[in-house]
């Protein structure tokens, strides 16, 4: 049974197991999503990560800490409402001003986006990716974009 493992690097060597999910539980659509994002959000917490690996049938992904997450303008939870996709304003400033939400119907269709550096958001054009993170707490992936520059 293939297993996807979060491991959170404490320094000096030290990395310690922090959230398992298996095929069984999420899919490998679902696993790949994931290891797509560059942040994740859990318990109010906000992970970066720093490692991608692979370890016979398992999917590792190293994160290091990186403080108390800050919440973004109009949050909202999407557990058990389905895949979502929320588009954000990377801009603490701002309080990472939404401006879009799409429903998907397969975590493929995620990593369609996920795999972008500009993004097609519908009714609003292409924007250019800064960071992916799937927001645990939420049930949501977040795209953070940034208008194109014209030069």
């Amino acid at each position: 049974m293939k297993r996807l493992i979060y491991y959170v690097d404490k320094g000096n060597g030290h990395y310690e197991p922090f959230y398992e999910y298996t095929e069984t539980n999420v899919g490998l659509d679902e696993f790949y999503s994931r290891q797509l994002c560059t942040y994740f959000i859990m318990r109010g917490t906000q992970y970066e990560l720093v490692s991608n690996e692979m370890e016979e049938d398992m999917e590792v992904l190293v994160l290091k800490e990186m403080g108390r997450n800050l919440s973004g303008e109009d949050e909202k939870s999407f557990r058990e409402q389905g895949i979502h996709i929320e588009f954000r304003n990377p801009n603490e400033r701002e309080n990472y001003r939404l401006l879009s939400r799409i429903p998907c119907d397969t975590h493929f269709e995620v990593i369609r986006y996920l795999l972008k550096d500009v993004v097609d958001i519908p009714s609003i054009g292409q924007m250019l990716v800064t960071s992916t993170e799937i927001d645990e707490d939420r049930g949501v992936y977040v795209i953070y974009v940034t208008e194109m520059k014209v030069s």
